[in-house]
């Protein structure tokens, strides 16, 4: 049972699939309602999810017994470059439900309509 949650795919969909539906729905609650908001929301997800992607597989790193000195070796910009490309490669997963959430929230629109 322990495999599934730290040697598998099964925690890391997971969790990004959680971040991918949150991040959206909590800049909402910052950002005003309207179409060019709801274009700032999907932008600000996408770099926000983007960021957080790359330092939950980071966290991975960690959690599977390497430390941060051993990870911090290759460099600052071999890291950005390594972390960033995970974060990218996991934008399959997080970034249709991100779209999905994105979309969903004109309907709790009270002031503005669609």
């Amino acid at each position: 049972m322990g495999a599934l949650f730290s040697d598998a795919l099964f925690l890391p969909a997971l969790v990004l699939a959680l971040l991918a539906f949150a991040v959206p729905r909590l800049l909402a609650r910052a950002l005003p309602e309207g179409v060019k908001p709801l274009l700032m929301n999907a932008l600000l997800s996408t770099v926000l999810l983007f960021v957080l992607s790359g330092g939950f597989f980071f966290c991975l790193y960690l959690w599977q017994g390497l430390s941060v000195a051993d990870i911090a070796e290759p460099g600052l910009a071999a890291n950005v470059v390594f972390f960033g490309r995970l974060g990218l490669i996991a934008a399959m997963i997080w970034a249709p439900i991100m779209v999905l959430s994105v979309a969903g929230l004109p309907r709790k629109w009270v002031k503005e309509t669609w």
